[in-house]
């Protein structure tokens, strides 16, 4: 697979294929109108996308030219399949191949959370597989995921992919001109001079 970043199509599609894969393999490969329907779930998606067939096909022609996924033409088979080929080109482990379907299919998570969400497709007996799963994936020659900066106010680390666009950092705030600082402190201070006048002329009322 080429190092190109994936659209967030592309990402959703391949998220798909490894899930189904692991979690309904009877029903694997997928066909097209089963593609297009995993994509929409409504469940255990975030966000929910509204992809047509169209754009479906579209990323499936991308990951095809980054050697992601393939058209099955299986014998007897008279609709055409698709199927991922990520896990054969990296190498990836079922353990792996869970987690990174999980990211794609609905962003950074923390370890506890993709220990509960996976089981669909892996069962990892304990959180210990997961961070050693990770491990592995972020030490790779070529990482899949990356840890990201804890959030304020949270305790644990999430993770995400590196498959596609890289993550949006929150955008700090603006500084503010020194001059217009310089404005509201004065404004506070009149503020407050005012407040204390008003007080001391009713309190006088009372002596």
């Amino acid at each position: 697979m080429t190092d190109a970043a994936l659209t967030i199509p592309e990402q959703r599609v391949l998220g798909c294929l490894l899930e189904k894969e692991l979690s309904t393999p009877d029903a694997y490969p997928l066909t097209l109108n089963a593609l297009v329907n995993a994509c929409n779930q409504l469940t255990n998606r975030d966000p929910v996308l509204a992809l047509d067939e169209a754009a479906v096909l579209e990323a499936l022609e991308g990951l095809k030219d980054r050697q992601a996924a393939w058209l099955v033409g299986g014998a007897g088979s008279r609709v055409p399949k698709y199927a991922q080929r990520l896990a054969e080109a990296r190498n990836l482990s079922v353990q792996e191949c869970a987690i990174l379907a999980e990211l794609l299919l609905r962003g950074p998570q923390t370890p506890g959370e993709l220990r509960a969400r996976c089981a669909r497709m892996y069962p990892f007996p304990d959180l210990a597989e997961v961070e050693a799963v990770l491990a592995l994936m972020l030490e790779a020659e070529a990482p899949l995921v990356a840890r990201l900066p804890r959030q304020p106010g949270t305790k644990e680390t999430r993770f995400g992919h590196l498959l596609g666009d890289p993550l949006p950092a929150e955008a700090p705030a603006p500084p503010q001109p020194r001059g217009r600082l310089e404005e509201e402190v004065a404004v506070l201070r009149a503020e407050l001079a005012a407040l204390r006048a008003e007080f001391e002329a009713f309190r006088r009322q009372f002596e």
